[in-house]
């Protein structure tokens, strides 16, 4: 495709044939990451925390070759995409009100969507509550918030896990832990929880440079607050079919999660990494390129003009 803009969040080098544009949607207007035939199937990919489009740079390729028309958006309050003040602007219901805003931007009223981590949560409700819009679906690493309340009170080991989300709810003293020497403590939480040598340097700078960008780091960490604070609806239950993709050896995510969100398909199964982290997609990269291919490519009959 031809490219539109030259620059990515954080100034890491894209991938070979990825372009980047911002496409507004309304409330807010996304930084995103495309690559793939204009005409192919769209597949939104969605990143979590405390990443950006290049959470998913290893797989955009691989898409993209395979025919998929690969979008990757910097999500709201992160990279170079709007930050909206206040925390009421995070709530789930408007993330996913992005995703289906930027798939009707990119000509498509039915789309393939995953997401890791946060972005699997986002991706988790848009699927809920917007089934009419999303072919398929595949979570990296990240529970269905329908069921991470109950999860918690059965499981009190999780509770342990999940103690750095209080921390977050601390404006201005998150911010200044998270920020200080460069992001030193997101740097050494992004090595320390994946296997050695996920995460090169210069990966490491340039998540780094968003991070500390003015505004930023009360953006991202507006999502923890907004996911503690605003009240959710009750969601439905996930119709379309659902491939999870989950790294045993997690730092903060108990298997049990995953499971716990499979009882809310219709139509699932789980893929499990038993040597891989939190960072699935960079430490398992090749399988888990070949798992969404396969997993996307069986749906691929769905017609994307309807």
């Amino acid at each position: 495709m031809t490219p539109t803009a030259a620059s990515s969040s954080g100034s890491l080098p894209p991938p070979e044939g990825v372009a980047f544009r911002r496409i507004a949607l309304g409330s807010v207007t996304l930084h995103v990451a495309e690559a793939g035939p204009t005409d192919g199937p769209v597949l939104i990919l969605l990143h979590g925390f405390p990443e950006s489009w290049a959470g998913w740079r290893r797989q955009i390729s691989p898409l993209a070759e395979a025919g998929w028309r690969v979008i990757v958006p910097d999500q709201r309050g992160y990279g170079a995409s709007d930050k909206p003040d206040r925390v009421s602007a995070y709530h789930l219901d408007r993330l996913a009100g992005d995703v289906v805003a930027l798939g009707q931007a990119c000509g498509a009223e039915r789309f393939y969507l995953a997401g890791h981590d946060w972005g699997g949560l986002v991706a988790w409700w848009t699927a809920s509550f917007h089934p009419d819009r999303v072919a398929r679906l595949a979570i990296l690493n990240a529970p269905h918030p329908g069921i991470v309340g109950s999860y918690l009170r059965r499981h009190p080991g999780q509770w342990l896990r999940s103690v750095y989300v209080g921390v977050f709810q601390m404006h201005g003293l998150a911010e200044t832990l998270l920020t200080a020497r460069d992001g030193r403590a997101l740097r050494r939480a992004l090595s320390d929880t994946s296997r050695p040598g996920t995460f090169s340097p210069a990966e490491l700078d340039a998540y780094a440079r968003d991070w500390t960008a003015p505004g930023t780091m009360t953006a991202m960490l507006a999502w923890y607050r907004a996911l503690v604070r605003l009240p959710r609806r009750h969601p439905p239950r996930v119709r379309m079919p659902v491939l999870i993709l989950w790294g045993r050896k997690d730092h903060a995510l108990q298997s049990g999660l995953a499971e716990a969100s499979l009882n809310l398909c219709d139509r699932g199964r789980i893929v499990w990494f038993p040597r891989a982290t939190h960072w699935v997609q960079h430490e398992e990269a090749d399988t888990v390129n070949a798992e969404l291919k396969a997993f996307f490519a069986s749906g691929k009959t769905v017609d994307q003009a309807d």
